[in-house]
């Protein structure tokens, strides 16, 4: 049997997906708490985040969100990182408060889960540049998802990072918006 490219590319890179949010899942977590879900988007769905873009793109000053767009359309799949914001109890105050009480009453988020995200995103970043599977970090593809209602309602950040394949990164020589 013959396997074209378009489609032994377009399954590497879903495997990769599968590979990232199990190494976004297992990333280390401030106290062992996992406030973290991994959704991986494909075909009708992929184009509804893109459209979601393109709406927030028409905004002014926000053309990136129409360049991103334009890159997760040529992608395979995109990977989507969320965390919940749950403080953990330290009373760290690296939120910019004294205590986690203070910072929920403010409705401040709890710095420890920013930084798990941060974890999770650079884990998922590292296994598809592991699988040289070229990628990105897209805000704007995170904000939309959330718009858009993909995660549960718990779920307040996110960020999603494109796949592709191609004889040059599609993600490389982006225009400067």
């Amino acid at each position: 049997m013959i396997y074209k490219s378009n489609e032994t590319e377009h399954r590497a890179a879903m495997h990769t997906a599968e590979l990232m949010a199990a190494a976004a899942r297992t990333a280390p977590k401030a106290c062992g708490v996992d406030i973290t879900d991994t959704l991986v988007l494909d075909g009708s769905d992929k184009d509804k985040l893109t459209a979601e873009m393109r709406k927030l793109g028409q905004r002014p000053d926000n053309a990136f969100f129409l360049r991103d767009a334009d890159n997760v359309d040529a992608c395979h799949c995109i990977v989507l990182v969320g965390t919940a914001l749950d403080p953990r109890g330290l009373d760290c105050a690296l939120c910019g408060v004294k205590d986690c009480l203070t910072a929920q009453k403010q409705g401040i988020a709890c710095s420890m889960a920013s930084h798990d995200l941060g974890i999770a995103i650079g884990s998922a970043a590292a296994t598809a540049m592991d699988h040289r599977i070229d990628n990105r970090v897209l805000f704007t593809a995170g904000m939309a998802a959330l718009r858009l209602g993909f995660f549960p309602e718990e779920i307040k950040m996110c960020f999603g990072i494109g796949l592709a394949t191609s004889g040059k990164n599609i993600f490389f020589d982006r225009p400067i918006v």
